[in-house]
């Protein structure tokens, strides 16, 4: 079985399956929350809301509501907010369909579109964050640099129980993990997002999986 390396800083660019297990074990979890649509279905989907056919958006619009939903509410817990955010997220993301660009390419146009639409759903809740003043920049600065963390090993089963401590991070750290772990953002991206320097979302990823690597031994082991 896969083990999840918590604890270990991955390389500043890459995508997930560069990444370390963590980030691909939770990305498996929440990609349940999709409906099934099949490639073919979702290729033609996306070309009916090319378009702008009304029913065929509000097919695609079902079929991943509840997959956007589980990517704003890792970042925005109060389900009234997320609802609204996610429902800002699809006017962006039907205005600006005609730039995914993978219709008729190889490859799975489901992974790619998930991770397009998944990419806007979060830099929309830390736009609202960021409205909120969350200060992105100042959560535990004081505590930087840190030492170098050790290397903690779960089974994949267990992830599900990883993502359940996130809430507990600080708003900073639960941010760059999900950015970085979960979405796929590279540093030099979630930099620019939240206006912090590369190095410092390095650190904040640091300390949230020392953060969870403590909160996990104390939640779950026995």
């Amino acid at each position: 079985m896969d083990n999840i390396l918590l604890g270990v800083e991955p390389p500043v660019q890459g995508s997930l399956t560069q990444r370390g297990n963590i980030g691909l074990e939770a990305s498996k979890l929440v990609k349940k929350q999709t409906l099934a649509i099949s490639g073919d279905e979702l290729e033609d989907l996306l070309k009916g809301c090319q378009n702008n056919t009304e029913h065929q958006k509000e097919a695609l619009y079902k079929g991943f509501y509840g997959y956007l939903k589980g990517v704003v509410i890792r970042y925005v817990s109060d389900y009234h907010f997320a609802e609204e955010l996610v429902n800002d997220s699809f006017i962006k993301i039907f205005n600006n369909i005609s730039s995914f660009n993978a219709i008729g390419q190889s490859g799975d146009i489901t992974i790619s579109f998930k991770a397009w639409i998944a990419k806007i759903a979060s830099r929309t809740a830390i736009d609202f964050l960021r409205k909120k003043k969350i200060d992105f920049g100042k959560d535990d600065i004081a505590d930087m640099p840190i030492a170098p963390i050790a290397e903690m090993q779960v089974q994949s089963t267990e992830a599900k129980d990883i993502l359940k401590l996130l809430n507990e991070l600080p708003k900073t750290q639960q941010a760059i993990f999900n950015l970085y772990e979960i979405e796929g953002f590279s540093h030099q991206e979630i930099s620019g997002l939240l206006a912090i320097p590369e190095n410092v979302s390095r650190s904040y990823l640091s300390r949230a999986k020392n953060k969870l690597k403590a909160l996990y031994s104390e939640n779950f082991k026995a």
